[in-house]
């Protein structure tokens, strides 16, 4: 009869941000297969488990997934485990999950710290609904289009970054979102030097780069979303320069809108012609 194969969530700093089931778990399983087995030794030692480790990173997890699945087809409880956080959340894992999955094994999830979730939980922006993006590319080329086809996103977006390119990312993002978009900027989340602000991604970019400590370390971003209420007033000066143009000039109808919306009419103005051109395209 197969055994079970537990998705266990290992703290992401402080040692002792790890549930009670599933300290029980790693003492109770017959191996645990981890992202780094020389960091996750330190967990082990701190809790007093002794459980032995194997290797499962992403340059081996192709090659191991035969041998850890038939271990578990043979009767061995196996624990999953990364080097912090819950296991295939921008770690390896998933190739694991999937063959367990497919050869109708058990998978248990256990069920504790996130750095995702914790910074989203932390910087006050709207958690109703977010969406999670991972690491983005790391040449700039491919980091532009990647930010370019999310930017009308409206709800909340969470990236991981690392420390090297914390500071162009950033940029690119207020190049990209604008820098008066909301950003919540969380860093070395329960550890000694954690920082946890929120503020605009211009004001985010002057902070990284005049304080070099900012630039060390695991870092989330948490940024605002695109508001709804900007395409909405979009669409609205739309239908009333649309409705204008019908029995006015640009420049007369772009000064009426302009008057009627408060909006200034040099962007009232170049809307108009906008819609002009389309309409004579069309």
């Amino acid at each position: 009869m197969s055994a079970q194969l537990f998705v266990v969530a290992t703290p992401i700093g402080h040692l002792d941000d790890i549930t009670y089931r599933a300290i029980d778990v790693l003492k109770s399983v017959s191996i645990i297969a981890a992202e780094d087995t020389r960091t996750s030794a330190q967990l082990l030692k701190h809790h007093n488990i002794s459980t032995p480790l194997t290797a499962c990173h992403e340059h081996n997890e192709s090659n191991k997934i035969d041998l850890l699945i038939q271990r578990l087809l043979n009767g061995e409880n196996m624990a999953l485990i990364s080097d912090a956080g819950t296991p295939l959340i921008s770690d390896p894992g998933f190739k694991l999950v999937r063959a367990a999955q497919d050869n109708n094994i058990r998978v248990v999830p256990v069920p504790g710290a996130c750095a995702a979730i914790a910074a989203l939980s932390s910087v006050g922006l709207p958690s109703d609904r977010f969406s999670f993006q991972g690491f983005l590319p790391s040449r700039q080329s491919q980091r532009l289009i990647q930010l370019e086809k999310l930017k009308d996103e409206t709800q909340t977006l969470i990236f991981y970054e690392a420390p090297h390119r914390i500071l162009e990312s950033v940029k690119d993002m207020a190049d990209v979102f604008g820098a008066d978009r909301p950003v919540g900027f969380a860093r070395e989340i329960t550890k000694t030097f954690e920082t946890i602000k929120k503020m605009t991604l211009g004001e985010l970019v002057t902070f990284v780069e005049s304080d070099h400590n900012q630039q060390k370390g695991e870092i989330v971003l948490v940024i605002g979303g695109a508001t709804a209420e900007k395409d909405l007033e979009q669409e609205k000066l739309d239908q009333l320069l649309t409705r204008l143009l019908q029995d006015l000039s640009v420049k007369a109808a772009s000064q009426l809108a302009a008057d009627l919306t408060g909006i200034k009419k040099k962007v009232a103005y170049q809307r108009a012609l906008e819609l002009t051109q389309n309409n004579d395209e069309s």
